[in-house]
């Protein structure tokens, strides 16, 4: 198993490739493609991230050895992508590692910079939204032992 900062390597070695923008967001949205198939049932209000200009899903749950399975779905092709790409860092990592990794590839690969006001709040918002519910497993995992 990858550590989150193995992941983000890889995810900047694959970026760093591209020089035109609109390459990376190819890349990007292939990235979505590459999500999943998110079940229709969980398309509710309950599993929607708030904060997200279009509709983007999360799905996560704790594993038998203690690590966040993640599942997610938009139905725009940026916002799928950028949720994939925190769902390929974070997905089957400890609730620890996620609520303390500083995902520098966001920086790294120049998302902080190029995204739209909007798009760049909708990945704050799946962001906080994943760490809330790895807050809950990390004091789920605590309180059990």
């Amino acid at each position: 198993m990858k550590s989150i900062a193995e992941i983000e390597e890889a995810i900047i070695a694959d970026f760093s490739f591209l020089d035109d923008w609109a390459d990376k967001y190819n890349l990007l949205m292939d990235l979505g493609k590459e999500l999943s198939p998110f079940p229709d049932e969980f398309k509710t209000e309950q599993y929607r991230i708030q904060g997200c200009q279009s509709k983007v899903w999360l799905k996560s749950h704790l594993s038998q050895d203690k690590k966040v399975v993640l599942e997610a779905d938009s139905d725009a092709l940026i916002s799928k992508g950028l949720v994939a790409l925190l769902v390929k860092v974070l997905n089957n990592q400890t609730p620890e590692d996620i609520l303390h990794a500083p995902l520098n590839f966001i920086k790294e690969i120049g998302l902080d910079s190029h995204l739209s006001p909007n798009r760049a709040n909708g990945l704050a918002s799946m962001l906080k939204q994943i760490r809330m519910e790895a807050k809950v497993y990390a004091q789920q995992t605590a309180s059990a032992q």
